[in-house]
């Protein structure tokens, strides 16, 4: 039978790959963007961005075993969902447009999404919530560092 942690991890895995779909010449466009000085920690993004992933199916995980199947527990599925494809359509929206603005727009709506699903979350779980913090406190910093990138590189608005 399958479990539903496979079924969260699955669906998180299959949408945490759309962000890989990006072009050799986008990739090309963001290296030789400047970057500020204090973005010293670059490196770890990939580390980040994998332990916020685990978090968030973690947290999925124990919402639906709150409430297995009850329509509640749907809509907040589909509310993990949304702030997946939000977080996973930073990448290709503003590597595609070659866009830091299209980049810190698309972060912000990811950050206020993920601000409302701890929130909501709370109550069926705060643990569950308190999976959400790594997001809710990295997703702030990553648009702020393209909002930066962005004053820096002006005509890559």
């Amino acid at each position: 039978m399958i479990k539903s942690w496979m079924v969260i991890g699955a669906v998180t895995l299959v949408v945490a790959l759309g962000s890989n779909i990006i072009l050799p010449q986008d990739v090309k466009w963001f290296k030789r963007l400047q970057r500020p000085r204090w973005l010293t920690f670059e490196g770890l993004i990939p580390i980040i961005w994998t332990i916020i992933f685990i978090c968030g199916a973690w947290s999925a995980y124990i919402v639906w075993e709150t409430d297995p199947g009850s329509q509640k527990t749907w809509w907040l599925m589909g509310f993990y969902l949304l702030v997946e494809i939000a977080i996973v359509a930073y990448n290709p929206v503003m590597f595609r447009l070659h866009s830091l603005k299209a980049g810190t727009i698309v972060g912000a709506i990811g950050s206020i999404l993920g601000v409302i699903l701890a929130i909501t979350v709370w109550s069926v779980s705060p643990w569950a919530s308190l999976l959400l913090l790594p997001y809710v406190i990295w997703s702030p910093i990553g648009t702020y560092t393209t909002y930066e990138m962005m004053q820096l590189n002006p005509k890559d608005q």
